[in-house]
């Protein structure tokens, strides 16, 4: 992109982030100093492949809405949200994605939270995303998948 197209890229995103509705910017979110930034972060960096609404592609990209929280009930979720490629490998810094992981995981799955939720640092972002996964990364979904089904078959 040309650089007499940057503000008028900025300026469309700062439109799209200034015409959240309530739903978008709760007025707290644990872990999330700045909801604005992590929603423009949201569509910049996710929206493309998970959609406005976190709706995804089956195909091709997980649904994050009503989904994604249901990883952190089970053992080696949490670091699965921040190990996988799109997330380990975003340029944004640890303390940005931490808060883009927080943000995301508060807006759109919030009733799957769990009730001692512990948002992410930037210091356990930057120890996860070191290490990326990479070929293994759907087995390792499939691998938690299995687990959360037998979780809400126990609830």
């Amino acid at each position: 992109m040309t650089g007499a197209g940057r503000p008028l890229l900025l300026a469309a995103v700062m439109a799209l982030a200034a015409g959240a509705s309530a739903q978008d910017a709760p007025a707290a979110m644990a872990g999330v100093a700045n909801p604005q930034q992590a929603r423009i972060d949201y569509i910049l960096k996710c929206q493309g492949c998970h959609q406005p609404e976190g709706r995804g592609d089956i195909a091709h990209t997980p649904p994050l809405n009503g989904e994604v929280a249901r990883f952190l009930h089970v053992t080696g979720g949490r670091e699965f949200l921040a190990r996988v490629p799109g997330v380990a490998s975003v340029d944004l810094d640890d303390a940005r994605l931490a808060q883009l992981l927080n943000w995301t995981l508060q807006r759109f799955d919030p009733g799957n939270l769990p009730v001692d939720f512990r948002p992410y640092s930037a210091g356990e972002i930057a120890q996860l995303r070191r290490h990326p996964l990479r070929l293994e990364r759907e087995a390792t979904r499939a691998s938690l998948i299995a687990a959360i089904g037998e979780n809400v078959r126990r609830d």
